[in-house]
């Protein structure tokens, strides 16, 4: 009999295992296919608070939601307590489940403005913005955090603590520090620390590339949720995979090769379908780098790839590739 998952407030998850807001990639094309192989929840982009203050139109681009089925959470970055009190308002009627706070990117530009990651360092700022959220936001408000700024720091209990102090319904907690960003290896013993610490659910996040680390993760940590990132990338079935897993099934058949590159046609369709052939072109190619990895001629695809500005080319270049 399959598990029971945990919740978010009152918001039911139907396993552990979520995909991560990541920039760039996580547009309603890769949350539709990640969602459809089994991830419980779905995160946008990183939205700017700043940017809905201002009524900035590619800003209400990324909250679009493909799927009213998907259980999506809109991931927003600000540190001005009544820029996003206001954000919170603003999106309280959307058919998202929550609202997400980014206390973790590392981004330069992001960070010389007080927002993500500098979060860190301010926790009373970090307070009073989240509890402005919560105030209005009519739904549970949730932050992902790295475990401390500077590159030996670890501060993830006492960010975990004054984040549910201020009302927040969850925490997802990146076991590296800002100024690692991705190098090196997540510490998960900082989630399983934050987890003892606190009362509201705590998802796990860093290093997490197959469905057996998904597993381990929950094992060793004792976490409630994962959070998959990079090993999603090229890779929606990992979900598929880690639910399994979770449940005490047989280990799904590691996709072919042909199955990795119909789901790289289909979500090259979705990209055409929802932004247009001239701009799915241009950004199916990163994918396409993740997608063919490890299978023969996948160098002469990817610079073929980078070349061609038309959908049909590129399209009869993927399928070339079918055996």
């Amino acid at each position: 009999m399959p598990k029971t998952a945990f919740k978010i407030g009152d918001i039911a998850l139907k396993t552990p295992f979520v995909l991560a807001p990541l920039a760039g990639i996580t547009d309603t094309s890769m949350r539709s296919l990640c969602w459809k192989q089994g991830a419980s929840f779905v995160y946008t982009e990183m939205v700017s608070g700043k940017g809905l203050w201002y009524g900035d139109k590619k800003t209400n681009q990324l909250l679009k939601i493909g799927d009213p089925e998907e259980m999506t959470g809109f991931q927003l970055f600000g540190s001005d307590p009544e820029v996003m009190a206001f954000a919170a308002k603003e999106l309280r009627d959307r058919s998202n489940a929550l609202l997400d706070l980014n206390v973790g990117c590392p981004v330069p530009k992001v960070v010389k403005n007080g927002e993500g990651s500098a979060l860190l360092k301010k926790l009373d700022v970090l307070q009073e913005v989240v509890a402005a959220m919560v105030k209005y936001a009519g739904k549970p408000v949730t932050a992902k955090i790295r475990m401390g700024f500077a590159r030996n720091e670890n501060t993830a209990v006492e960010t975990a603590k004054a984040l549910e102090d201020a009302g927040a319904s969850a925490v997802a907690v990146h076991g590296r520090t800002r100024e690692q960003y991705y190098e090196g290896s997540a510490d998960w013993k900082v989630i399983a620390d934050v987890k003892h610490a606190v009362g509201i659910p705590v998802i796990g996040n860093g290093d997490v590339m197959s469905g057996e680390d998904a597993v381990r993760m929950l094992d060793e940590t004792g976490c409630d949720g994962v959070m998959i990132a990079r090993g999603a990338l090229g890779n929606p079935w990992i979900f598929r995979e880690a639910e399994a897993l979770w449940n005490g099934d047989m280990k799904p058949v590691t996709p072919s090769d042909n199955e990795k590159i119909n789901m790289l046609l289909d979500h090259f369709a979705l990209i055409c379908a929802d932004k247009g052939d001239n701009v799915a072109v241009r950004e199916i190619r990163k994918h396409i780098g993740w997608y063919v990895k490890g299978m023969r001629g996948a160098s002469y695809v990817k610079r073929t790839a980078n070349k061609i500005t038309q959908a049909s080319e590129l399209i009869e270049l993927l399928r070339g590739l079918l055996k």
